[in-house]
């Protein structure tokens, strides 16, 4: 019952313009991203870009309104 109500209330956000940002894999991006931490990187292409994703930041109608917390590799 209870993931009914969930998704039912997710995609009533998702018609008002509400999304997720996918950062993992990108390039940190100071307008978007709130850097939490850096760690060593696990390759050179990871370095500057984002490993890990603490929380998630979300966009409504293509404005950030919550930034994601981040980790990049330094």
């Amino acid at each position: 019952g209870f993931t009914i109500v969930k998704n039912k209330f997710f995609k009533l956000l998702e018609v008002q313009g509400l999304k997720a940002m996918n950062c993992t894999g990108e390039v940190f991006d100071a307008d978007l991203h709130e850097s939490i931490t850096s760690i060593p990187a696990p390759s050179d292409d990871m370095k500057g870009k984002i490993i890990d994703e603490i929380q998630k930041g979300f966009f409504l109608n293509d404005k950030p309104i919550r930034f994601a917390k981040v980790v990049i590799g330094a």
